[in-house]
């Protein structure tokens, strides 16, 4: 009897602590970078790559920079990895440039997207009767979606593009967030206009994400998108979304895809649509701040293009928030904000080849991304903007005259061609970025309140 009791205590003593080590393992992931990413199958075989809120803030410490003020220019480490600071100085961006982003919404009312958000010049102005055609209730520019003014949700079926989950709004700030308002962020493109595609929604189960992927794909290409960015997938090839995709190849669109959240090779395991073999598309995977592809995250010397940041990320959440995330997502957002730079800059609209171009040819070669990637490059935005010329092929890169730089240039010297006072600015404000991010992230940092438990997984 005495046995026994001995044995069931031990048992239990031995549940408590493994539940107990569980609990202090994830509180830690919560508190630092996580290197640990989880994708759940929603509808129809897409998955939804999720990504983990490690922390969560209504408010950032300011500190102005002397080039912008947004308060948390300097937590970003993203932008110093990928030389952010000198491609500003060439390019912020255009309006003209829209980039749909195909995820779970946006916060509309976001201080940093708000102003960045493309507007339907068919539901814009008057109607014949006066009123508004922004909520007249009226299909004014006839195209079968009534107010679409700023996208569509087509897992509801209307124009409310609220995000229930925070992953869009995450990515929509990574790539497009506004400069020099002095709130939060600054995305890669600070000048865009961001096209929002609503394809799922946790809080509506059993939609056919599948479906609604294939019908904002569609929109994207009808609406003269220029730049698709999409974070979702699936291990099963579909016929009728390789063929969305193919449209938008016919129409120059740029298409970036995250490679995959399945910690696989996906050149034995295809990951789609990031392996569609479509020539519009650029396959993105995600490093950390020492240039290692995350654990988490797919790779494959064949199928995926190219690296960019992805461990904890600083972007918007819902409710005029701010957030960590990681992953492959946040990845493909940097480098959907550099192509809109690219193309902004080089004025190549509808030239979906060109812009993959200069992206891939610009990259800085990375001995570590050599057996994860296909060009073993790491994403850089100011060589995408300066050093390859107008009809230089991936396998001649050359640098013109009037870029002047070398490769390989520390991100800290003053950048050609820009005026003294421009170029003091820039200097510091990319010095400032280097001190800021020159030891580990730490997101508590920010006055965020911790979240006791990871975001839940779709």
């Amino acid at each position: 009897m005495f046995s026994r009791k001995w044995w069931t205590v031990s048992a239990l003593c031995a549940v408590l602590f493994f539940a107990a080590l569980g609990f202090y393992v994830d509180h830690q992931d919560n508190a630092s970078p996580s290197r640990t990413q989880s994708s759940k199958k929603s509808n129809d075989d897409r998955l939804f790559e999720t990504s983990n809120i490690t922390s969560k803030t209504n408010k950032v410490i300011d500190e102005p920079s002397a080039l912008f003020n947004d308060p948390a220019i300097s937590q970003a480490w993203g932008l110093k990895k990928s030389d952010a600071a000198r491609a500003w100085s060439v390019s912020k961006g255009s309006k003209d440039i829209v980039v749909a982003v195909i995820d779970t919404g946006i916060d509309d009312k976001h201080e940093d997207l708000k102003a960045n958000l493309w507007e339907n010049p068919g539901e814009m102005g008057k109607d014949e009767k006066g009123r508004d055609k922004a909520t007249n209730g009226i299909d004014d520019d006839k195209n079968g979606f009534v107010d679409d003014v700023h996208g569509w949700n087509f897992v509801s079926n209307n124009n409310k593009l609220d995000d229930n989950h925070g992953h869009g709004t995450h990515i929509a700030g990574i790539i497009g967030a506004e400069a020099g308002n002095g709130k939060g962020i600054i995305g890669i493109s600070p000048q865009v206009s961001l096209m929002v595609l609503k394809y799922y929604d946790p809080k509506v189960p059993g939609t056919d994400n599948l479906k609604n992927t294939v019908a904002a794909i569609k929109y994207a290409v009808a609406k003269g998108a220029h730049i698709i960015n999409y974070s979702g997938g699936g291990t099963e090839f579909s016929q009728e979304e390789h063929d969305a995709v193919a449209e938008a190849e016919k129409k120059g669109i740029l298409f970036v895809a995250a490679a995959g959240n399945e910690r696989s090779n996906s050149d034995k395991n295809h990951y789609y649509p990031a392996d569609y073999k479509l020539k519009n598309i650029i396959s993105v995977t995600a490093i950390d701040p020492k240039t290692e592809v995350l654990s988490s995250s797919n790779y494959g010397v064949e199928t995926v293009d190219i690296a960019a940041p992805g461990q904890n990320i600083l972007s918007c959440l819902p409710g005029n928030a701010y957030g960590y995330m990681t992953g492959t997502s946040q990845a493909t957002a940097f480098v959907s904000g550099a192509a809109a730079l690219v193309m902004a800059s080089k004025e190549n609209y509808y030239k979906a080849e060109e812009i993959k171009k200069y992206i891939l040819a610009t990259g800085d070669a990375q001995t570590q991304l050599a057996s994860k990637t296909r060009t073993s490059r790491q994403l850089n935005l100011y060589k995408a903007l300066t050093i390859l010329d107008k009809g230089v092929t991936l396998s001649g890169v050359s640098v013109p005259e009037s870029a002047n730089i070398k490769i390989g240039e520390d991100p800290n010297d003053t950048p050609v061609g820009a005026s003294t006072k421009e170029a003091a600015e820039i200097s510091k404000f990319s010095r400032s970025l280097m001190n800021a991010v020159g030891g580990k992230t730490k997101p508590d940092k920010l006055g965020t309140e911790k979240l006791g438990t990871k975001q839940q997984d779709l």
